[in-house]
């Protein structure tokens, strides 16, 4: 009896197999963003629901810098095994590789697409006491101010800061770019009349807009938002044919992951996002459900890449 309890306890003792440890370790997923923007929403939104369906811990931790880039790096240095995920955006996943001087990062060849998640509407918006009313008042301002207007975004050759360039070279506006590690930081930078302009993600602004500290004077997509109908199209605004887009987030693994265990997730993803309450909880965030699987993802992000790689050819950098 006592030899049967000793070789229980020893088998006891013994390392679980890999796959089993795997399932019981957090899974962690990389938010490439500051707390407080929409990607920030959106992976804790899926870090609550994923761990409810997987059974198991899902820890969000934000990893912010160039653009998104520094989070989707540690992604893809991460072991292949489906324990690493990360959120990425449309600025880190199709802009930067096509305007770093530094190209031993590609995202599109070291991470493997998931899911699409969610469109995010850009808003331009001013101090609502002290900036321009109008996107034809912001124009006039900038033309008369020599050293031209300055105006935040998320950083350099984000979603956000391509937008305002489009609109530069559409309306002529003089409009100069001022970087911040995220929405917020540029956002409050606007109330605090330190820039007098930002491009935002709708996430971020919105709240401030509602409560009166800053004035919307246009989303930058050809199409109203959803989910802020009551504010125009820059294009409505003034100038026709505009369309800066919106910005948009998916959810991605280490390149080699088991396309199995991509397929998996993916589905999960899909059943989360079809929630009512899900719907209901990214509205607040003021973006709007977009679900594509890893495959059709997949090709959207070649054919963005293929789009902005056009774009971007004729400058090194876009400043």
């Amino acid at each position: 009896m006592r030899f049967k309890l000793a070789l229980l306890l020893a088998l006891l003792a013994l390392p679980l197999p890999a796959a089993a440890q795997s399932s019981q370790k957090p899974l962690q997923l990389i938010v490439p963003f500051p707390p407080g923007g929409s990607a920030d929403g959106i992976g804790r939104i899926l870090a609550a629901e994923l761990g409810a369906r997987l059974s198991r811990q899902v820890v969000v931790e934000n990893k912010p810098g160039a653009g998104g880039t520094i989070g989707l790096m540690a992604a893809a240095k991460s072991a292949p095994d489906g324990d690493t995920l990360t959120l990425g955006a449309t600025g880190g996943l199709v802009i930067n590789p096509h305007v770093q001087t530094d190209h031993s990062f590609d995202p599109l060849r070291e991470l493997a697409p998931i899911a699409k998640l969610i469109d995010i509407p850009i808003v331009l918006a001013t101090n609502a006491k002290t900036g321009a009313k109008s996107v034809k008042e912001l124009i006039e301002r900038s033309k008369a101010t020599p050293s031209g207007l300055n105006y935040g975004t998320t950083g350099v050759n984000s979603s956000q800061h391509l937008a305002v360039e489009l609109f530069k070279r559409m309306t002529g506006a003089n409009l100069v770019h001022i970087p911040y590690r995220g929405s917020n930081p540029a956002v409050m930078a606007v109330i605090a009349d330190q820039v007098p302009l930002v491009s935002s993600d709708l996430t971020s602004a919105h709240p401030q807009i509602k409560g009166g500290l800053l004035k919307a004077i246009g989303i930058t997509a050809a199409r109203r938002a959803k989910t802020a109908p009551e504010i125009p199209t820059v294009a409505e605004g003034g100038v026709p044919g505009y369309d800066g887009s919106s910005g948009y987030i998916g959810i991605f693994a280490p390149a080699g992951t088991p396309a199995n265990r991509v397929k998996q997730l993916s589905g999960h993803i899909a059943a989360i996002l079809a929630k009512e309450d899900v719907q209901a909880r990214i509205a607040l965030l003021s973006v709007e459900p977009a679900y594509a699987d890893d495959a059709a993802f997949g090709k959207f992000l070649a054919t963005e890449s293929a789009k902005w790689r056009d774009v971007l050819k004729p400058r090194a950098a876009v400043r």
